[in-house]
């Protein structure tokens, strides 16, 4: 058991992307830890009865929730030797529009609460010097999207501070690495979609077919598989010498050729995709 790799992941309830992380480094012989908001624990009931997963609970937004399930870890195996930071909400809406309460949980689950989870373990693994550190972003946080501002700039502040993680972290001896999920089937999109349900806009009453649409768009029928998403990015993670950056799913091509793009290209492009090349 000693030899095992143990393995941290934030966010898996079942039907959710953290839950196959979970099944692929446990089907690589890892000592797994599933964590979860508490109201969400009987979703991992499932990766303890067939996988041997262990359940723990786990606010990102909380320093005592996180500290709490760091130190359960620790002191059964004493250290953590491959973190994801996985956990994330989806926020759609125009942002001249959006409650600002709901952008600023946005970027304190998905941004902050990565950055939470990377300050509570990175002493551990500096004083082992190793260990990997997995942040989980997205295509639109390199490319953002009308009607997905508030999401896309958490995640594109993923970006700026694994990239300087990554640096900052090497002479400790721990991996940093930045994963660019395209479109992945879950139980994401569904979430954003009551989300969506619940607001009526103003303003942009004209556009709520739009903008739900935007909260639709990564969950189309080409969209990658969940599981077959995880086992890439473990095999990736869990290889001698990890790379940096894991680009991978359905649109990462796209996107890759719009990051290239002139603003005006990118600018034409969502403005017929999202129906904001009209006038009011």
């Amino acid at each position: 058991m000693g030899d095992r790799i143990v393995a941290l992941v934030t966010g898996c309830a079942k039907g959710g992307i953290g839950h196959e992380y979970c099944k692929a480094l446990a089907e690589q012989d890892c000592q797994v830890f599933a964590s979860d908001i508490p109201q969400r624990m009987k979703d991992m009931l499932e990766l303890a009865s067939s996988h041997g997963v262990e359940a723990l609970e786990l606010d990102v937004t909380s320093d005592e929730s996180v500290v709490s399930a760091i130190e359960v870890i620790i002191s059964r195996y004493g250290r953590i030797d491959v973190l994801i930071n996985n956990a994330g909400i989806g926020s759609v809406g125009p942002l001249a529009e959006l409650p600002l309460e709901l952008i600023q949980k946005a970027w304190e689950i998905n941004a902050l609460g990565q950055l939470r989870l990377v300050q509570k373990v990175v002493p551990h693994m500096a004083a082992r010097r190793s260990g990997n550190i997995v942040n989980v972003g997205s295509v639109v946080g390199m490319v953002p999207t009308p009607w997905g501002g508030s999401y896309c700039s958490s995640k594109a502040a993923v970006h700026a501070m694994t990239d300087a993680l990554r640096l900052e972290l090497r002479p400790f001896g721990i991996n940093v690495v930045k994963v660019v999920p395209g479109a992945i089937r879950s139980n994401f999109g569904s979430a954003t979609m009551e989300k969506i349900g619940a607001h009526q806009w103003s303003l942009y009453k004209p556009f709520a077919e739009a903008i739900e649409e935007r909260g639709r768009a990564s969950q189309g029928l080409k969209s990658t598989d969940a599981a077959a998403f995880a086992r890439h990015v473990v095999s990736k993670v869990l290889s001698p010498r990890p790379p940096r950056q894991i680009v991978f799913g359905h649109m990462t091509g796209l996107f890759a050729v719009l990051s290239w793009s002139p603003l005006w290209v990118r600018d034409l492009f969502f403005s017929n995709r999202f129906s904001l090349n009209r006038k009011l």
